[in-house]
């Protein structure tokens, strides 16, 4: 595995793990229909993360363009995320912007 991947690979597996730490404690919240927007964002940010790490693992052809839709999906979640003063989320919420970071870095390695 290249030291591209391995970074790679270690942010998205972070940021996936943060996505549903914040879910599960989102869910569990007083006023959990306020944090419907959030809860949503994690689920769809940690599911892209998980489909990403598998293509990394598959080496596929197809991996720069999951990376696109991770980056967008990781703004999201972190934009909605960064709104709550929650720990959860504001750990999300970075766990997110670094894995966005991660994911540029890498689509810009293969230009």
């Amino acid at each position: 595995m290249t030291e591209a991947i391995e970074v790679l690979t270690n942010k998205v597996a972070a940021c996936q793990k943060a996505c549903n730490t914040c879910f599960d404690a989102c869910l569990n919240e007083d006023h959990v229909q306020m944090m419907a927007e959030c809860i949503r964002t994690d689920r769809e940010c940690a599911d892209i993360c998980g489909i990403v790490l598998s293509f990394t693992q598959r080496e596929s052809h197809l991996l720069p363009e999951l990376i696109t839709a991770c980056i967008k999906a990781c703004q999201l979640c972190a934009s909605e995320c960064g709104q709550h003063d929650h720990d959860h989320c504001q750990a999300c919420a970075k766990a997110c912007r670094e894995c966005e970071a991660a994911c540029q870095t890498y689509l810009d390695s293969l230009a």
